[in-house]
């Protein structure tokens, strides 16, 4: 199904949560809310990885790189997943100048603030399935708060 994005943006699109399972950015819904979510200095870690690296190499000699997971693991892995989508790209491409990002569900609507919706993430996928019959879509807070009970039910996404 598809879910408008429309409203007070620039630019309107429209979301097909079906082809997201091919797209790199989905992020596995088993692991992200487990995982400590930690702002990083990135810059600082890369420093970290190759100076590892380099000592490394002086000590035990060049290393062939690591193998790559089969392609059968990961065709695996996509049928038996649980996989989300973060919002904010998508929300910056449509170019919002509105301040509500109102989330409209065959329950009624839900309205929460324009900055918070950048962190929102919209599970597509449980077990390797779509989310057909409460769905297409499930909407996630970044903190997983309400992930025994997310939004269902979505429609269209509103900027007001």
């Amino acid at each position: 199904m598809i879910i408008p994005f429309k409203g007070k943006v620039k630019f309107p699109i429209t979301l097909d949560a079906g082809v997201w399972i091919f797209d790199d950015r989905k992020i596995d819904l088993n692991t992200y809310f487990d995982a400590k979510q930690e702002e990083s200095d990135e810059l600082e870690i890369y420093k970290n990885k190759m100076a590892e690296t380099f000592n490394r190499g002086l000590k035990e000699g060049a290393a062939p790189p690591p193998a790559t997971k089969p392609k059968r693991y990961l065709k695996e892995i996509l049928l038996t997943g649980t996989f989300g989508m973060k919002l904010e790209p998508f929300i910056k491409n449509a170019e919002p100048f509105g301040t509500q990002f109102v989330i409209e569900t065959s329950d009624g609507d839900v309205s929460i603030p324009l900055e918070e919706a950048y962190t929102l993430i919209a599970a597509f996928s449980k077990e390797g399935k779509p989310l057909k019959e409460d769905g297409p879509i499930h909407i996630l807070y970044e903190d997983g708060s309400n992930k025994d009970n997310p939004i269902k039910h979505v429609k269209a996404f509103r900027i007001e």
